[in-house]
């Protein structure tokens, strides 16, 4: 950063500072604008990215935080895109650094600060447009999902976490069961699941395995009453829930994922067909499984991995449980968002 920029975020920083949020805001634009006039995109970056912090830090006083928020957003419309900055596949400084900006100011965001979700929006399209994956960086899903996990909205973060790194399964994971420890004990196969199947729906096998391993783990190390046997064989190990029928359904799924088996698959959901009519949110995604992995068609329209996952496992099934806001948006057992004192460490 050259001193001329830094002087210039710094009086910007100071009338922040008195207050002045809306006249900063503005110049800080206005600034940002003459220097993408003269194609000087690493200058406008640093502009944008000092004001927004400065704002965002302000809080919602005075809309501090939107003003950052707006800052925030045109960093990556008009800087990012427009550059037409790439994402590299290998192990690029230029490309870490943006990243790395983005990630820093999506933590600066408050919470409760509508832009944030148009700021996640932009950051994970521009990551699809100029990077080597479709669905958007796993680092920045990941770390749009940390944040709503953090915040206990569990809903957005699934919809990141699921297309994450290998960090997203235990983050994915430790969620669901920190939200099943809020309803009844039964109920930890539906929990499970929501850690699991947007993995498999990803075609991410080696998160799902982790995943419910995170899971199941934390399940008996908090219940030493909860009864469990290790079943051994020539090719696999298996832990067997004798009370959680359903738990032990996902980890002879996962099993079969990786054998390869249709025939192995349909004689497993043929077996457990009983206690998967019984929940009735389960048929859409085994659906899908099976036609991922072991070709078993499906009628389908439309994009049927976003699809599933967006209508079963995010919130837009049918006869789910109120969240706080009224809306309908989960399993069709009771489930209510866990408490804000959730932690996750």
């Amino acid at each position: 950063m050259t001193s001329r920029i830094e002087k210039t975020i710094a009086r910007q920083q100071e009338k922040i500072a008195a207050g002045a949020y809306y006249e900063a805001h503005q110049q800080l634009r206005v600034i940002a604008a003459r220097y993408l006039k003269q194609s000087d995109y690493d200058a406008a970056a640093e502009i944008l990215t000092g004001g927004a912090k400065a704002l965002l830090r302000a809080g919602s006083q005075q809309g501090a935080s939107a003003s950052g928020g707006d800052l925030a957003i045109m960093l990556v419309v008009d800087v990012y895109k427009k550059a037409q900055w790439e994402i590299s596949d290998d192990d690029d400084a230029a490309s870490r650094a943006r990243k790395k900006r983005l990630i820093e100011l999506l933590r600066e965001f408050p919470p409760e600060e509508p832009s944030r979700k148009r700021f996640i929006n932009e950051m994970i399209a521009w990551s699809s447009r100029f990077g080597p994956t479709e669905r958007g960086d796993p680092e920045l899903h990941h770390a749009a999902g940390s944040v709503y996990a953090e915040e206990n909205e569990p809903y957005d973060a699934e919809k990141h976490l699921a297309f994450g790194t290998t960090e997203s399964a235990e983050t994915l994971a430790k969620m669901e069961f920190e939200w099943y420890t809020n309803d009844e004990s039964h109920t930890a196969p539906i929990y499970a699941s929501r850690a699991v199947f947007p993995f498999l729906l990803a075609g991410n096998l080696r998160n799902a395995n982790k995943a419910f391993l995170v899971f199941t783990s934390r399940l008996s190390s908090s219940n030493p009453d909860l009864v469990s046997q290790d079943v051994s064989s020539a090719s696999s190990d298996v832990r067997v829930y004798p009370s959680l029928p359903l738990l032990n359904f996902i980890s002879l799924l996962l099993l079969a994922i990786q054998r390869g088996s249709p025939d192995l698959f349909r004689d497993l959901t043929k077996q457990y067909a009983a206690q998967i009519q019984e929940i009735g949110i389960w048929d859409d995604a085994l659906a899908r499984i099976g036609e991922i992995y072991f070709g078993i068609q499906v009628p389908r329209q439309g994009n049927p991995l976003l699809e599933m996952m967006g209508n079963m496992l995010f919130g837009g099934g049918q006869g789910g449980a109120s969240r706080p806001g009224g809306s309908t948006r989960a399993p069709s057992k009771k489930v209510e968002a866990p408490p804000s004192s959730m932690e996750l460490d």
